[in-house]
């Protein structure tokens, strides 16, 4: 608990303003008079904040203090960006305007922190979605000066930092927020360091377990890692040395999260993890010799140690698309284990560290070829060609935004040679658009490599495209949907926007007389009814479908004109994922062949195990098919109608909603006391013996007295893959069960699906 001392509170604030100020001037961030600018900032932001105190009791400067070291530390930022940081939260809440912060230090930081303020009182009239509307604001003001994202990460670093003084609730609402858009950000702005902690953070917070257990076994293998590397590193130092190379050596570990994800992904143990340690040599050459000192470094080592061929990366030939540039290798050491070996200049790691921030702090220090200064234009025009060319409502136009960040991307060339980038799985049409509109518009294939293929072929990466057109050819609406970039999906969709328009008049004049043929008028009521029954989401859409024929004056009439329908006999359709091998063995009451359909209905529509908020008690509840939670997981709930659907809370899907729908979220937890049977899944891989099923049927049923639903297994070269679905009362028993399975001879990895 806080407890409150004015002085020593006094003493700490300004010890918090010494150090940011000690900071910009090691980072040499700072011009002549600078300092005076941001101590004003500092000044206004105190005496706002002042009576302001944060959910852990400590006064509210603490917070913007912060966030302004984090954005010297971590991205660079300059006093413009500390200014900022101090001063965003100022507007939204206290009593100072932006005119007041124009007035004082300027039009640019004024918008800034416009950009940064939120949205507290319109809503996304489509989706509910007040946070869908704020993620949009900042999105459509970052596009206009990217210190607004830069400072958002900032903030966002910091709440995540000091989320444990939040509600569990609002630990998961903004965990989900940050997964859902602000790390997918700092992935594509290339600010891996904040990116990463981030990830931890959020996983702290939605899979606790997970985290303190992979936290656990890396902090115990700590000792024999440092010496490890230590170890490994010292014949390359040796050999760096003897060249007389200036170079920075130093090792690492993977993240908390980079090994869970890699355990997930890979369905392998901590152990089996072979790239968890890495090593980085950063040299110090001149620019004009960097690539080339790179790769005379990546022969050195791989002739101390072998590379593995799979494991081989250039990012310095072709960087990144956030302009990282690096080589990464992967050699086996004399002890049996693999190393990730990182190699490149400082220049590159300024790059590494600081991403595209890197760009925008130093732009005018770039040549204009320089490959960063081109990454990061490249990327703010792709923005705003996916704002100016969005017609999605808010929920839609940042979840498209979103998919956009970890789009990975190819490189294509013209017949002169000049390099295209473009998103994979970008097609002939892209390409063409990239180039020019008309080009785009009146595109009716391409040789590709010398040969000819038609406008929806996928372009893969090192393919020369020449571009064949004529006027006589027109674009198909199809089109829309093959194309992977914005900018050709926003131009098709012009084009068709102004031919409907044409057609528009004729269309509704041909309504007009259908309507008085049925005696009703043409009314936004009528309308909507029309757009709802035939799937058309606008009225020039409609117009335009009714002049082109493609909506005839019967559709019309069936839609508008309604007959009762005949009465259809009920019908039953039982459907199953799983083709039982056998009946259900022996029940956990002890019965035998448990009724699956009683358990089922008891499991899907059991309320009593269940607790919600009071004003929720008498909904009915559902569980998600998605992660199917079980007692002793922790759980979340979402209003849905008259519904309320209970998630896991480290589900997928919960966090989507967490992320963007927090109207819906309802608190849920598991009544104590309560023997309910829960159906899980799990998977079982293992190496192919006789007797692996008896063995896994008979420690179920009869040892650990479960009933099994169902079991798949397939076998391919000596290798089972199978699935095991069974009931289980909690995660406790679930946990024994998956340890139980384990342990059995051949069994080489089980996991609850």
């Amino acid at each position: 608990m806080y407890v409150l001392d004015k002085e020593k509170e006094e003493k700490e604030i300004q010890a918090k303003y010494d150090e940011l100020i000690e900071l910009c001037r090691v980072k040499g961030v700072l011009l002549s008079g600078e300092e005076s600018i941001i101590y004003r900032a500092f000044t206004i932001a105190k005496n706002a904040h002042a009576s302001m105190r944060r959910k852990s009791g400590e006064p509210y400067i603490f917070h913007p203090l912060s966030v302004a070291i984090i954005a010297v530390q971590d991205i660079g930022l300059g006093a413009t960006g500390v200014v900022c940081a101090l001063l965003h939260d100022v507007v939204e809440d206290t009593d100072t305007t932006l005119s007041d912060l124009d007035m004082i230090f300027g039009p640019r930081v004024a918008r800034i922190i416009d950009g940064l303020t939120k949205i507290d009182n319109i809503f996304d009239t489509q989706t509910q979605s007040i946070q869908a509307e704020n993620f949009k604001k900042i999105l459509l003001a970052m596009a206009d000066d990217v210190y607004v994202i830069f400072l958002k990460l900032c903030d966002r670093l910091h709440n995540m930092r000091t989320l444990d003084s939040m509600p569990s609730a609002k630990q998961l609402i903004i965990s989900s927020e940050t997964q859902y858009l602000y790390i997918p950000i700092a992935h594509r702005l290339g600010l891996y360091s904040i990116k990463t902690e981030l990830e931890e953070l959020v996983m702290k917070y939605t899979n606790p377990s997970a985290y303190n257990h992979i936290k656990e076994l890396v902090e115990a293998t700590q000792g024999h890692r440092e010496t490890f590397i230590e170890d490994f590193s010292k014949s390359i130092r040796e050999l760096l040395d003897k060249r007389e190379y200036k170079y920075v050596l130093n090792g690492r570990v993977k993240s908390i999260y980079s090994i869970w994800r890699k355990m997930e992904q890979k369905r392998v143990d901590f152990e089996e993890i072979y790239d968890i340690f890495a090593i980085r040599i950063i040299i110090d050459v001149p620019l004009e010799v960097e690539k080339e000192e790179c790769f005379k470094i990546y022969s050195l080592i791989t002739s101390l140690f072998h590379p593995n061929p799979e494991r081989f990366r250039d990012w310095i030939t072709v960087p990144k698309a956030n302009g990282y540039e690096s080589i990464h290798t992967t050699v086996m050491t004399p002890s049996g284990r693999w190393v990730e070996v990182q190699i490149r200049s400082k220049r590159m790691d300024v790059i590494a560290e600081k991403g595209m921030a890197a760009h925008f702090l130093y732009k005018e220090g770039l040549s204009k070829d320089d490959v960063q200064s081109n990454v990061a234009d490249n990327w703010l025009s792709q923005i705003r060609e996916i704002l100016e060319n969005n017609d999605h409502n808010a929920l839609d136009f940042v979840d498209y935004f979103k998919q956009s960040l970890y789009t990975k991307e190819i490189y294509l060339f013209t017949p002169k040679g000049k390099m295209i980038t473009l998103p994979a799985g970008s097609t002939v049409i892209d390409f063409a658009f990239a180039i020019h509109t008309q080009l785009g518009l009146s595109c009716m294939g391409a040789k590709v490599n010398g040969k000819v293929v038609g406008c929806k072929q996928v372009l893969k990466s090192g393919e020369q495209v020449q571009i064949l057109s004529s006027r006589k050819v027109l674009p198909e609406e199809s089109w829309v949907d093959v194309a992977k970039t914005q900018r050709a999906k926003g131009e098709i969709k012009k084009y068709f926007r102004v031919q409907k328009r044409k057609y528009a008049l004729e269309g509704k004049n041909k309504l007009n007389r259908i309507l008085r043929e049925i005696n009703m008028e043409l009314t936004a009521a009528v309308l909507g009814d029309l757009r709802v029954s035939l799937n058309i989401e606008t009225d020039l859409e409609l117009y335009y479908q009714l002049a082109k024929d493609i909506i005839v004056e019967q559709d019309v009439v069936r839609c508008l004109v309604k007959t009762p329908k005949p009465k259809k006999s009920p019908l039953l359709v039982l459907a199953s994922p799983f083709k039982y091998l056998f009946r259900p063995l022996t029940s956990s009451s002890g019965k035998q062949g448990a009724d699956n359909s009683d358990i089922n209905e008891k499991y899907h529509n059991n309320i009593s195990n269940i607790l919600l908020d009071q004003k929720y008690e008498h909904n009915k509840i559902l569980i998600a098919d998605c992660c199917t939670p079980i007692q002793g997981d922790d759980v979340v709930g979402f209003i849905d109608d008259d519904k309320i659907v209970v998630h896991r809370t480290n589900c997928q899907k919960a966090m989507d909603l967490l992320a963007t729908q927090k109207n819906r979220v309802v608190k849920a937890k598991w009544r104590k006391g309560e023997v309910v049977s829960f159906l899980v899944g799990i998977q079982i891989v293992a190496i192919d013996r006789k007797g692996l099923l008896q063995d896994l049927t008979r420690l179920i049923s009869q040892e650990l007295d479960l009933n099994i639903r169902g079991i798949t297994f397939e076998t391919s070269q000596g290798v089972g893959n199978g699935i095991i679905m069974v009931y289980v009362n909690d995660t406790d028993s679930l946990n024994g069960l998956i340890q139980k399975i384990q342990s059995l001879e051949g069994v080489e990895s089980v996991r609850r699906i």
